[in-house]
């Protein structure tokens, strides 16, 4: 069904202190250098807004407010190693949607979210682009979108929760009470180096491809859990076994695969912030992730087992601890931070022909719930269609039982058959239409 979302005005927000002349250059950190050059997207949706107040100028005047503290959002990138903070300014839309909310809520149209966004966040950026954008779309039946892509050159998923955040706290007018202020230390941590070859970061696909929520809930996830006896995983530890299983069958399967499981692996990020010894702080912006990789490369006839996949990827996050951090920050940083990835595409030419590489991101612990403008907490947060085959990214839904959606995007000929998988699908919440 056709949901069409009609930009109504476009303006450039810029931060209500302006930077000072110190801080006109802002170092991105090693970690940011390597990230992909792409945007981190995310859609908050709320039921109602109130009508005594102009919401959009509340959320505009917040948002100046928050990027006087969050300034190199309002900069622009340079020569993937520092941000120029001239106060720029961040691109902020408002938009109509001639619709109600609620036929997003019961009836998303994947491909459609993105419209609820200022603009596509997988196009690659450049250093004349923003490195935040907003859209703020007004439903016809009183709801709100807050769509949000920000440079992944300067933020993870968690530097996006927590700008939300704070974003939220100056709309309700505490400033950073609960702590929520960005620390912007991270260059000194991981200093920048010189990078100068291509990082395999992530690769657009020619291949059609289909992106598809999996919606698990707390009773699901128990069940699920059950499967895997004395293990004890977490939720993610079990969405991620039971994906990466169905998704071995489907490969099992494909023209040309002689009726066997192919080698694979999976990666999956880790936010190292709470793994460094001591922590650092959640509210440290940038790139505070590595991949973590578990390769199941001695395939037989025999199907992988749900419990031997969990423990492969629970032993390839645990090694992602403070030693592994404390080297990462040492003098061999940049081949440490490299290893990683570097093992994925490793592991990929060694294997032969057939290699399937499956990869995760989890959001489940960021909180983007707790994004309270003033009118309540989100109805839904989300993400959007990946333009990259293999890609899961799991997402909390806000909820007491804590479940978790699951977006996985895969070929449109893969799809047909994960989606049909049994196995799968008995933990799995039926649609809503």
């Amino acid at each position: 069904m056709a949901m069409k979302v009609e930009t109504v005005s476009t303006e450039t927000i810029r931060p209500s202190s302006p930077t000072k002349s110190n801080l006109k250059t802002f170092k991105i950190s090693l970690l940011d250098q390597l990230a992909p050059p792409f945007y981190v997207p995310v859609v908050l949706f709320y039921s109602s807004a109130p009508s005594d107040i102009n919401v959009s100028e509340k959320l505009k005047t917040s948002l100046s407010q928050t990027l006087s503290s969050f300034y190199p959002f309002c900069g622009r990138l340079k020569e993937n190693a520092s941000i120029d903070c001239s106060d720029q300014g961040a691109l902020f839309v408002e938009a109509r949607a001639r619709f109600p909310l609620s036929r997003v809520l019961t009836d998303p149209d994947i491909l459609g979210l993105q419209q609820f966004l200022p603009f596509p966040p997988y196009k690659l950026s450049s250093e004349e682009e923003v490195v935040l954008g907003v859209k703020v779309s007004f439903f016809e039946c009183g709801g709100v979108g807050i769509g949000v892509c920000v440079s992944h050159k300067i933020a993870d998923g968690c530097s996006v929760a927590q700008f939300l955040i704070s974003w939220a706290e100056a709309g309700l007018g505490i400033g950073s009470s609960s702590g929520f202020g960005p620390r912007l230390d991270a260059s000194m941590i991981f200093p920048p180096k010189v990078v100068n070859f291509p990082m395999p970061a992530g690769v657009i696909s020619d291949e059609k491809l289909v992106t598809k929520r999996f919606r698990f809930n707390g009773k699901g996830l128990a069940q699920l859990k059950a499967e895997f006896p004395g293990l004890k995983p977490t939720r993610v530890e079990a969405v991620t076994a039971l994906i990466w299983k169905t998704a071995l069958e489907v490969a099992k399967i494909k023209p040309g695969g002689s009726g066997i499981y192919p080698p694979s692996a999976v990666t999956h990020i880790v936010n190292i912030r709470s793994r460094a010894s001591p922590p650092l702080p959640e509210q440290t912006l940038g790139n505070l992730w590595q991949s973590a990789v578990a390769p199941l490369m001695d395939m037989d006839k025999q199907a992988p087992q749900l419990h031997d996949l969990m423990v492969l990827l629970r032993k390839s996050i645990r090694r992602m601890n403070g030693d592994f951090v404390r080297e990462l920050r040492e003098e061999n940083r940049l081949a440490k931070a490299c290893e990683s990835l570097m093992s994925a595409r490793k592991l990929a030419s060694t294997s032969g022909v057939r290699f399937e590489l499956y990869r995760f991101s989890s959001w489940t612990r960021f909180p983007f719930y707790e994004a309270d403008f003033g009118w309540g907490r989100p109805a839904w947060v989300c993400t959007t269609s990946v333009p990259m085959k293999n890609v899961v990214i799991l997402m909390g839904t806000g909820l007491e039982d804590e479940g978790i959606e699951a977006w996985v995007t895969l070929t449109e000929a893969d799809m047909v058959k994960f989606e049909a998988y049994e196995a799968l699908l008995q933990f799995v919440m039926p649609p809503s239409h």
